[in-house]
């Protein structure tokens, strides 16, 4: 990297090479997964318009990846985020994404270390439940998001111990209630761990 506040700059040529500007060498997209591997932030511009391609590179490196046989992300995953395009849910997709794989990322030694005891001890029962646990809180965390979600009605009011909303309380009121309720949830499975 050219700096350590600046990240380097990875032209894209017509012809599809790409050229790091803080080596002055081409690159290759495994060459770019190595960089993001190792803490390297760089920004990719298409070299003759000069147009921000970052997003559209890093993809075609999941791509790559997901072709190789590096199978990281569920096909069921893949389905529902493809079902958010266009949706109203779009916008809030990516912070929700970005919180998800930040608390994987803290929690990533942990989840080491539960594996390093299972294997270890012949046993995966630690990380299954980890991972259970994970799960939960994710799948808990996406109803809050999602509370209409396919198939599924919101619970009635009665049915989560508080009086019925008046007909002149709003819907923004129940689902500031109910993000109440989900965060105290997440907090309860948060304190668990």
């Amino acid at each position: 990297m050219t700096s350590e506040d600046t990240p380097t700059t990875i032209k894209k040529y017509a012809n599809r090479r790409l050229y790091n500007t803080g080596t002055s060498t081409y690159v290759t997209l495994e060459d770019l997964a190595d960089m993001v591997k190792d803490g390297e932030d760089f920004v990719v511009v298409d070299a003759k318009s000069g147009h921000d391609i970052t997003r559209s590179v890093l993809t075609q490196i999941i791509f790559e990846q997901e072709n190789k046989g590096q199978n990281l992300l569920p096909i069921t995953f893949l389905r529902q985020l493809i079902g958010f395009y266009g949706d109203s849910m779009q916008s809030l997709v990516p912070t929700f994404l970005d919180f998800s794989i930040d608390s994987l990322v803290r929690d990533q030694e942990k989840l080491r270390s539960h594996m390093a005891d299972a294997v270890g001890t012949g046993t995966l029962d630690a990380m299954g439940d980890h991972v259970r646990r994970n799960t939960e809180i994710f799948e808990q965390a996406m109803r809050m998001f999602l509370p209409f979600s396919a198939g599924e009605s919101m619970k009635s009011p009665t049915s989560t111990g508080e009086p019925p909303t008046s007909a002149g309380e709003g819907e923004l009121d129940a689902l500031k209630r109910q993000l109440d309720e989900m965060q105290k949830k997440l907090d309860k499975l948060a304190d668990r761990d």
